[in-house]
């Protein structure tokens, strides 16, 4: 077909140069022959031109071979332009596939067996167009296998684009080429396209320069196969030197610090000597988003005109840059006026109350938009919305600007209350709708709240039963004024498993198998059916835990709670059971033979608990009852001489708590208290004054009182990280003089904060400190051990103060990991007179948690102990310290 264009073309030209010359040899002056040979000239140039087109989309690639000589090219007879002529197709085929259908192929050309072709013409050039915009080829050509009068056979020879066998990294590491991989986004098998190698060459390129590699150079080639048809993608990768900020300029800046302009520009950072978390390196798309962010804070300020009118990079050799921005700041601008239009439900006063913006503040939009909409409960939408005025809006215009004066119209839309008709829930697949429904509080019937669907989103994600970055919330209007609201959740795993074990040489077998089952249904135990694995779906909860340490040490334990009993308030209740063996042995290092001193502890504990609504619904207040029985048989274990007998211990517990914290793994926003006391009966109160304690066994009724403090604050601090703040204190006290503190329940600190193998037995409040020893932060007490040596023992009152920055890492329910740095201090006293807040064991560090549905929440960290302990660990020394679910204190 090319051959059509390129023969016409020539005999234009020769042509147009025959007649050039005769009207040259005889010098004509006719003006109508010049103006032929115009038209020809120009002719012959578009002729030109298409002919290339016409190429161009016919040989796409290098190398195309010759027609086979048994096929027969369509001839220049049928390429008379002067003459195109009209045929029938006869037939059409299609050669040179190998990987490709033909019958799909010729479906694309837009030709069928008995249509009407002119030859030369547009439908040939349109079909080998369309054949080469499917991208599957690199070259077509069009050929007549046979002609008979206005009959023809036409046959499409194609050439395949070669197929992707692999891609092949030059220049660059192993780990850098599987992260690569990723960004080109190629897979084994496609087909090859000169945009799939452009796309590389960008892909590549981006990810480089999002690296700070700003010279890096790409080069891609392929190596083809024709054998196979396939072809390898070799891209050559020369990074170069990362390039740094060597320094930022703020042209036109005036009026604000430039310190705080730097500070503003979170990822777009110059080079400054001990720069760790925010290196120096220069990322053209976070460059844009932090001239968004300079903007941003101008217009916080009040600076409402202030833009960046130009900005530019400056080249310093290669391996650092300068930045420097010619900024605009313009006036800055205070609130005059502040009038309202279109409210007739709340009056002036009363929305200029709500918004508390005064004149004379200085001009913030960002600030107006969160006093208007960004405050749940708080702004100018909630004193609508929460109040069923589902179709509320509000526009802020600026009226008149007077000077550095501004005056804003705030035009309101109240729109006709709407009353809540259906509650839609969606994806609970697991989960009852009945336990989804009770944490709901939009209820058919009620006026739409805005506060309420917010309170409810915070209410699942608590639950624990669904992933809180997936819940959604859609009120959908219905044509009678009502609306519906569709609650979206996705389940996530939630039950766990504890399993661990080993063999312990001279111990023997030393393991753990805790199982937690957070969604429980009880009700469809006998239900076979309902099992999958096990029955679920009712919001109970069931924990059974054991744990060994060889002949030594086992603890069974077993709760179950139910959070709704009764099923129509959240009136909870629990019940719980252990109970822990422990025998010491002559020779530490062997258990062989009998043991020389034993200690068991039975406990059972009943707990009921109900939700609060004053002060607000998110107090709680539980009530339990425990019973332990201590048994101890020549064992030391408490350090003050009590080795044998039998201790009972029964206690009455109150707990006030709040608990606002918005999401279990990772809170962000909210806060928990907790007051409680354990009590005993004062058993002394009624014993005569002469009475004596049976110097056998003084602790038969164990009798104290017991005050527990903790709280938490959690808020967003800048961009991801949340500051967490905490504080606990306890007080252990008796009630007269006669009877003194015993060694139950004192407070001891130091580690990680879990409970070990004895302390479930010696019924002691174990308190983190990280940084020091496990246990190891304890009073001296008078007594001595067989040796000599000081004993001590837990104190009566401690505090603890902890500061933590925490910075999630991913959200994924499937594995929530954070990492945190934290600041901590505390210590424990044996009497009251001792007690010092300020006398306070002092460290910090840095760890890492990762909450995985299966095993609960895990964590590492590194404390550093400013401190000493006399006798144990010397100051400035660091311990690791591994976690195991949630830490109260």
């Amino acid at each position: 077909m090319v051959c059509w264009f390129v023969s016409l073309v020539v005999c234009g030209f020769a042509h147009t140069a025959q007649i050039t010359a005769r009207l040259t040899n005889t010098q004509t002056d006719k003006p109508t022959n010049i103006l032929f040979v115009k038209k020809l000239l120009i002719a012959s140039l578009i002729l030109t031109a298409f002919a290339t087109h016409v190429r161009a989309q016919v040989r796409v690639g290098v190398g195309i071979p010759a027609a086979p000589a048994a096929e027969a090219p369509i001839t220049n007879e049928l390429a008379d332009y002067a003459n195109p002529k009209e045929y029938t197709i006869g037939g059409l085929t299609l050669t040179g596939t190998r990987f490709l259908d033909p019958n799909s192929l010729l479906s694309l050309t837009g030709l069928r067996k008995g249509d009407k072709i002119r030859l030369p013409g547009e439908a040939q050039g349109s079909a080998i167009r369309k054949l080469m915009d499917s991208g599957l080829l690199f070259d077509v050509r069009m050929l007549a296998s046979k002609v008979e009068g206005d009959k023809i056979w036409l046959q499409f020879r194609v050439y395949e684009r070669p197929r992707l066998f692999q891609i092949a990294y030059t220049g660059v590491r192993k780990g850098e080429s599987e992260s690569l991989k990723e960004k080109v986004k190629l897979t084994r098998g496609k087909i090859i396209t000169n945009t799939d190698i452009k796309n590389a060459q960008l892909a590549v390129r981006r990810y480089y320069i999002e690296k700070g590699y700003l010279n890096a150079k790409v080069k891609v080639t392929t190596i083809p196969d024709s054998t196979r048809n396939n072809a390898t993608m070799r891209i050559f990768i020369t990074k170069g030197e990362k390039v740094k900020i060597d320094n930022i300029e703020f042209a036109g800046r005036e009026e604000v610090a430039e310190s705080a302009l730097r500070s503003k520009m979170k990822s777009t950072k110059q080079m400054r000597f001990g720069r760790l978390f925010s290196p120096s390196k220069f990322i053209p798309k976070k460059f844009e988003e932090d001239k968004g962010k300079l903007v941003d804070y101008y217009n916080k300020l009040g600076y409402r005109d202030a833009v960046i009118e130009k900005d530019c990079v400056i080249n310093n050799g290669g391996k650092t840059i300068g930045l420097k921005l010619n900024l605009s700041e313009g006036k800055k601008y205070y609130y005059r006026n502040i009038n309202f239009e279109g409210n007739f439900i709340y009056t002036s006063a009363q929305l200029r109350s709500v918004l508390n913006i005064n004149k004379g503040d200085v001009y913030n939009p960002e600030e107006l938009d969160k006093r208007m909409n960004g405050n749940p409960g708080q702004d100018l939408s909630s004193q609508y919305m929460d109040d069923g005025y589902l179709y509320y809006r509000a526009e802020p215009v600026e009226r008149a600007v007077v000077g550095d004066s501004i005056d804003l119209d705030i035009r309101i839309t109240e729109g006709k209350q709407a009353t809540i008709n259906r509650i839609i829930l969606n994806g609970n697949t697991k989960t009852s709708d009945h336990v989804v429904m009770r944490q709901i509080r939009t209820l058919p019937g009620q006026k739409f709240s805005k506060t309420a669907i917010i309170r409810t989103q915070r209410e699942l994600s608590t639950l624990g039963y669904f992933d809180p970055e997936k819940i959604g919330i859609v009120p959908v209007p219905q044509p009678d004024g009502t609306v519906d609201i569709e609650y979206t959740v996705e389940e996530k795993p939630n039950d766990q498993i504890e399993l661990s074990g080993g063999w312990g040489g001279y111990i023997g077998f030393v393991g753990t198998l805790g199982l937690t089952f957070n969604n429980f249904s009880a009700r469809n135990i006998t239900n076979l059916s309902a099992w999958r694995p096990l029955p679920s779906g009712d919001g109970q909860r069931l924990q059974l835990r054991f744990q060994a340490n060889g002949r030594q040490f086992q603890t069974y334990s077993a709760t179950f709670t139910e959070p709704w009993l009764g099923g129509r308030k959240p009136n909870a209740m629990s019940i719980s059971l252990s109970h822990t063996i422990y025998k010491q042995f002559q020779n530490y290092y062997s258990t062989v033979g009998d043991p020389v001193g034993s200690y068991t502890n039975t406990a059972i504990t009943l707990g009921l608990g109900r939700q609060l609504k004053k002060p607000d619904d998110f107090f709680s207040l539980s009530n339990s009852i425990s019973y332990q029985q201590y048994d101890l048989n020549n064992i030391d274990i408490f350090f003050n001489g009590y080795r044998n007998g039998v201790s009972n211990n029964f206690t009455f517990n109150t707990t006030l708590s709040r608990n606002s914290i918005d999401n279990p793994q990772f809170p962000r926003n909210g806060s928990s208290f907790t007051l409680s006391g354990n009590f005993t009966p004062p058993y002394s109160v009624f014993r005569s004054k002469d009475y004596q304690p049976d110097a056998a066994n003084p602790y038969r009724w164990v009798e104290y009182h017991k005050w527990m403090f903790d709280a938490s604050w959690f808020q967003t601090a800048v961009g991801k990280f949340v500051l967490n703040a905490r504080a606990h204190m306890g007080f252990l006290g008796s009630y007269n003089a006669r009877t003194p503190i015993g060694p139950f329940e004192r407070f001891v600190l130091g580690g990680s904060g879990l409970a070990g193998q004895g302390q479930f037995a010696l019924a002691q409040d174990i308190i983190g400190l990280r940084g020091y020893p496990d246990r190891q932060v304890l009073t001296l007490d008078n007594n001595r051990t067989a040796s000599g040596n000081e004993t001590r023992q837990g104190g009566v009152v401690y505090s603890k103060y902890v500061a933590e920055l925490r910075y999630p890492v991913s959200l994924n329910p499937s594995a929530t990991i954070f990492v945190l740095g934290f600041v901590e201090a505390g210590n424990n006293w044996a009497t009251y007179k001792q007690y010092n807040p300020f006398d306070l064991r002092r460290s910090a560090g840095a760890g890492a948690r990762i909450f995985m549905p299966a095993f609960g929440l895990i964590g590492i960290d590194y404390g550093w102990g400013f401190d000493a302990i006399p006798g144990i660990q010397k100051a400035g020394t660091g311990q690791f310290h591994f976690t195991i679910g949630q830490q109260l204190r």
